[in-house]
């Protein structure tokens, strides 16, 4: 596996990869995460993507030259959750196209980040998840080796949790 430095061009490649968990959770009627509609088919979603695509560092993981998987980092969180005082790299987008599941593509991308923050000399790598339904990504990132930090609710109705890694 191969992680490389994305941009701008990979917008599309990133959505589509969104769009194609969108249609995986569906397809198991788990729509509380990111509803039943492609990323790319609302206006919001895709301004939004572009938005930490700009003011972070989007990192494309490839298998056999494909793209398997990405996550964009940024220097700060996302609205609903509090900034810190502290510098902080946080995980934003991380998503593994489903013909890759299952081949610890979602955790290299997560000790990409923290090698990054090392590099960068910051201590603190935050991410926020979706921690409804059975709670399942929210026991992936700690197996990962992320705490809880929190369990929060955004919009009214997205039940969320907040979790961190020192290195």
């Amino acid at each position: 596996m191969k992680i490389r430095s994305g941009g701008s061009d990979d917008i599309p490649l990133i959505l589509g990869m969104l769009d194609g968990a969108v249609e995986w959770l569906v397809a198991r009627g788990r729509t509380g995460q990111w509803g039943t509609e492609p990323w790319s088919a609302r206006p919001k979603a895709v301004a939004r993507v572009g938005e930490i695509v700009a003011q972070g560092e989007p990192w494309i993981a490839e298998i056999d030259g494909e793209p398997a998987g990405t996550l964009t980092l940024t220097p700060h969180p996302t609205p609903y959750v509090a900034a810190v005082d502290e510098p902080e790299v946080y995980v934003h987008l991380l998503v593994t196209d489903r013909r890759f599941a299952g081949r610890g593509v979602g955790a290299a991308l997560l000790e990409h980040a923290l090698a990054e923050a090392r590099r960068k000399e910051i201590s603190l790598v935050r991410v926020d998840c979706y921690a409804g339904d059975d709670g399942r990504l929210v026991a992936y990132y700690r197996s990962q080796g992320f705490e809880l930090v929190e369990y929060f609710t955004a919009n009214t109705d997205w039940p969320g949790a907040l979790l961190a890694q020192r290195v």
